[in-house]
């Protein structure tokens, strides 16, 4: 698999960062077993190292298993067969991250049409992982008006990573940030046609418009550092999950670009994992036996570290 990205591994710490990530449900009424799977654990690739990584339930699982998924994800699978009426699961993890390509670095490739011929000639194992990310899943179906979109940045001959870009800036300034607009089963067709939404819709619709055009694309979950307001404090709790988009070129590995922030990214980005979408690494489903109805709370608290040798 391609998740190395040429020269990265060898360049020094930019940032490290320790997240906080608890997820807490109450119940009305006694939960007697719940099964839960998690996508809760940083991935190491090279640019980016997981320090120290824990997860822990109140109450105490009985059973855990952690795996690999099909895409290469940390994940783990918990029961709790003792009755509840709350559920608490607290991830927390310490990350290093190391430098990605510059905008000067992803100037100059090859052209989106040799890109997308690529796919269906060459055999190479780079080539071969990327094919899975070209084709309809659960949450990012194809459609012709995704297509159209993606050519106003995609025209005849652009360097495949700089129509990646401007399809970028091109979702921040025609799509609304709105957390009420959506959820997790909202259709793509309907945000495209409402203009509005939050994180995921706006990877997943940058995945469309991408695979529509025959380019693989992969939806990458995460967290973002967020930025106080000048002279107040960070907030316990205040940051949230995140979701971008990772793009593949043939002459650089993933290259991934942020289109809810307009940017591509860079140190302030902690990968969890990546798939097809947001139903392949969400950080935590499951089934629970009983319960009736649920009030569900996340807060996320990211906190930058200190570099190596400094204070």
């Amino acid at each position: 698999m391609t998740d190395l990205l040429p020269g990265a591994a060898s360049a020094d710490v930019v940032a490290r960062y320790r997240v906080v990530h608890e997820t807490r449900y109450k119940y009305n009424s006694m939960v007697t077993l719940s099964q839960q799977y998690l996508h809760l654990t940083p991935r190491s690739f090279a640019c980016q190292q997981t320090e120290s990584h824990l997860i822990w339930l109140d109450p105490v699982i009985n059973d855990s298993n952690e795996g690999v998924d099909y895409f290469g994800n940390i994940t783990r699978h918990v029961a709790l067969t003792v009755p509840h009426d709350s559920l608490l699961v607290h991830a927390e993890s310490t990350v290093s991250l190391r430098a990605r390509y510059t905008l000067a670095q992803i100037a100059g490739t090859l052209s989106w049409e040799s890109v997308r011929d690529m796919m269906g000639k060459e055999k190479s194992a780079a080539t071969l992982e990327a094919c899975r990310y070209l084709y309809a899943s659960p949450h990012v179906a194809l459609f012709p008006e995704l297509e159209a979109y993606a050519r106003e940045s995609y025209v005849p001959g652009r360097p495949q990573l700089d129509a990646a870009l401007d399809l970028t800036h091109r979702i921040f300034d025609d799509f609304e940030f709105d957390s009420k607009a959506t959820d997790i089963s909202t259709p793509l067709d309907q945000v495209l046609r409402g203009r509005r939404g939050v994180c995921q819709d706006f990877a997943q619709l940058m995945i469309g418009c991408l695979r529509s055009i025959g380019l693989p694309a992969r939806y990458v979950s995460g967290y973002i550092l967020t930025h106080p307001p000048e002279g107040k404090p960070r907030l316990i709790g205040a940051d949230a999950s995140h979701a971008w988009v990772s793009v593949f070129c043939p002459a650089l590995g993933w290259v991934d670009f942020d289109p809810t922030n307009r940017c591509l990214v860079q140190h302030e980005h902690i990968t969890l994992g990546w798939g097809r979408d947001f139903s392949d690494v969400t950080p935590m489903r499951g089934i629970v036996l009983g319960g009736g109805k649920q009030e569900l709370d996340v807060q996320v608290t990211v906190t930058p570290l200190p570099l190596p040798g400094t204070a």
